[in-house]
């Protein structure tokens, strides 16, 4: 098959959907709202059923809601009437995602979901569905094309239901005032969390470069070269007067001049970047990059108090 025409098909899959999900934007209702509305005030968590296609949108729906501040668990229609139903309590609120509603297992499911739960939710493309029968809300996937060329596979059905579950999601994001804090709460293993909740403390490196004001370039070269960061920081009594790094140690050789008598105070930098232990690490990430620096000074209450390494910060992937 030639290339274009691959990108022909795919152009043609996408403004399918792309459509498809116009019309599920323009019919949403008041069931949404109340669908979001008693998710919020339930007293239990959400307990999302699907099966087939739907189950593994289910899943996600699930992980999202999770990650969100919504206590949210799967539950697997097929398992649901071999035992799995005990999972569900009187204060639960079901969210039974089945394009079709009427599916052998959703059909005999039913009944249940709505006997041993406080509120039914029902998403699907069928009004006159068993699902949407037993419902207290529905909320509409209707399409009127799959993607599919043979019109068959989930393809655009299952877009929708992940869209709208996206969409009850942040909803719900929104009426909990669920921030980025919150959000690191619960994503303490991944980047997106390191980012958000891990401070300059946690990757200070274990050397302190240090010399004063009137100490000599031989301390300052011993200074720099035991601390392996090509830096050290001029203090009096821990007070941050300047830095002197390596590139500094060779653009003053490099002159020629007689150094025998130069002090630190002499070739430090001025007024360095500074940042707290305290503050987020990816703020430091972004004094570094901006300032096109390797290290960064860092402070408590103001008095140096040691160094972070734009590769260390690199390495525990903070950007």
């Amino acid at each position: 098959m030639e290339k274009a025409n691959i990108i022909s098909i795919a152009k043609s899959t996408l403004e399918i959907e792309i459509s498809e999900l116009e019309k599920l934007k323009n019919r949403l209702d008041e069931d949404f709202v109340r669908a979001v509305e008693i998710i919020h005030s339930a007293q239990g968590k959400l307990i999302v059923v699907g099966i087939g296609k739907s189950a593994h949108v289910g899943n996600k729906i699930v992980a999202t809601l999770n990650s969100t501040g919504t206590p949210s668990q799967f539950l697997h229609a097929s398992e649901a009437i071999h035992g799995d139903l005990g999972v569900i309590q009187k204060q639960d609120i079901v969210l039974c995602i089945s394009q079709s509603g009427n599916s052998p297992e959703i059909v005999n499911l039913v009944p249940y979901l709505k006997d041993y739960s406080s509120a039914l939710i029902g998403m699907t493309g069928n009004k006159n569905s068993k699902l949407a029968e037993f419902s207290d809300i529905i909320l509409n996937t209707h399409v009127d094309l799959e993607a599919c060329p043979n019109k068959l596979a989930p393809t655009s059905s299952t877009t929708l239901q992940m869209a709208l579950g996206d969409a009850l999601a942040v909803s719900l994001m929104e009426i909990n005032d669920f921030r980025a804090n919150d959000f690191a709460k619960f994503h303490p293993g991944g980047s997106l969390g390191k980012n958000l909740i891990s401070k300059v403390n946690d990757f200070l490196s274990s050397q302190k470069p240090q010399v004063t004001e009137n100490d000599t370039i031989k301390d300052v070269i011993i200074s720099i070269s035991s601390s392996r960061h090509g830096i050290t920081v001029v203090t009096n009594e821990d007070e941050i007067i300047g830095v002197i790094t390596d590139g500094d140690l060779r653009r003053m050789l490099m002159k020629g001049d007689d150094i025998s008598k130069v002090l630190a105070k002499d070739i430090m930098s001025a007024r360095p970047k500074t940042i707290e232990r305290t503050a987020l690490a990816k703020d430091a990430m972004k004094i570094l990059k901006e300032n096109n620096i390797g290290q960064l000074v860092v402070t408590e209450n103001g008095k140096y108090f040691g160094i972070i390494d734009l590769h260390k910060l690199l390495d525990e992937g903070i950007n």
